[in-house]
């Protein structure tokens, strides 16, 4: 379903990478060099400010933090947009189906910052 993304909508922020597709599988597998990944799904459309202003909001949270941001159009994807359309852009931790909602509208920086912080503190806490 979301193979259809272009490379151009799928952006890893972490400039410590410099193979991509190395970046992409330890994602996967929920790793990075800096501890677990946070894949970020951002979902849009086209000719939308808000989204314009997430996207510019949220870009400097996460450069350098082994994020994968996601950039979906809830357009192209008729579930997506049953589902989110009133509420673009939203911010998903994780995939659509099955993450869990961080904001819609506007940015929560909170938000984002505590989901960062519980990706990067190891089990059991312990730094």
């Amino acid at each position: 379903m979301f193979a259809r993304l272009g490379a151009a909508r799928r952006r890893a922020h972490d400039k410590g990478w410099k193979n991509r597709a190395l970046h992409e599988s330890f994602c996967q597998a929920g790793l990075s060099s800096r501890g677990p990944c946070l894949r970020l799904t951002l979902l849009t459309r086209a000719y939308c400010h808000l989204c314009d202003e997430m996207r510019d909001a949220l870009h400097p949270l996460i450069t350098g933090r082994g994020v994968e941001l996601i950039e979906i159009d809830v357009d192209a994807e008729p579930a997506l947009e049953e589902r989110f359309g009133d509420l673009v852009p939203v911010l998903i931790d994780g995939e659509p189906r099955g993450g869990r909602e961080l904001c819609h509208h506007r940015l929560d920086r909170g938000a984002v910052r505590a989901a960062l912080a519980a990706r990067e503190t190891p089990p059991g806490g312990i730094a």
